[in-house]
């Protein structure tokens, strides 16, 4: 039961960290509504959503799911205050995974360093789950289907007629937020979510060494 919290508060921290990249972005290119309204705060009880943050990844530590992964409360920014209006969102959406894989690499070099810096065989075990962990929420985040983080890159890498059905389509996901998110989990975890904790794994050994 400890590993399952334990497991769980890393999940709920890394997206934490995860979201107010989001909001530093957005800030950064000029709208400051996350800043406003606190969510630039590495307080966690402005970030947690309870289904998200701890029912789900609970759910899924104990179900021993292929991999664990939650959202938090998403960071709200205005686009049309972003200095930026063709790469401003996407800039905003791709600053969530990139923390996650800056994350990922440091504890990698961590692991990677292990012997040298004398480090216990529990913190070795304890850093490796970590870069797991956010190697999953960047490329699982990257994925192009709305509300994942992709779905706003995909969006600003389109040409303009494409770019606008799909913002269309974009839109209208984000209308039904919930429904959406749980069909696409529910097509992930039939079909995509075996080879792609395979990918992860790999990515994760790379990183590591191990």
């Amino acid at each position: 039961m400890e590993q399952i919290i334990f497991g769980v508060v890393i999940v709920i921290l890394s997206i934490i960290i995860h979201e107010m990249a989001h909001g530093h972005a957005a800030n950064w290119l000029g709208d400051p509504t996350a800043r406003l309204q606190g969510r630039l705060s590495p307080n966690p009880l402005v970030h947690i959503d309870p289904l998200g943050s701890i029912v789900i990844p609970l759910i899924l530590s104990i179900t021993h799911a292929p991999f664990l992964f939650g959202w938090a409360k998403p960071v709200p920014y205005n686009p049309y205050n972003l200095n930026n209006q063709k790469w401003g969102e996407a800039i905003v959406a791709a600053a969530g995974p990139a923390v996650n894989i800056l994350i990922a690499i440091i504890f990698a070099i961590i692991v990677r360093n292990g012997e040298v810096l004398q480090l216990s065989n529990s913190f070795l075990e304890i850093a490796t789950y970590i870069v797991r962990i956010n190697v999953l929420l960047a490329f699982f985040n990257m994925i192009p289907f709305p509300p994942l983080d992709g779905s706003k890159i995909l969006m600003a890498l389109l040409p303009y007629g494409p770019q606008m059905q799909y913002r269309n389509f974009v839109r209208m996901a984000e209308q039904y937020g919930m429904i959406f998110l749980f069909l696409f989990l529910f097509v992930f975890y039939q079909f995509i979510a075996t080879p792609f904790s395979g990918f992860i794994y790999k990515i994760v050994n790379l990183l590591t060494g191990m």
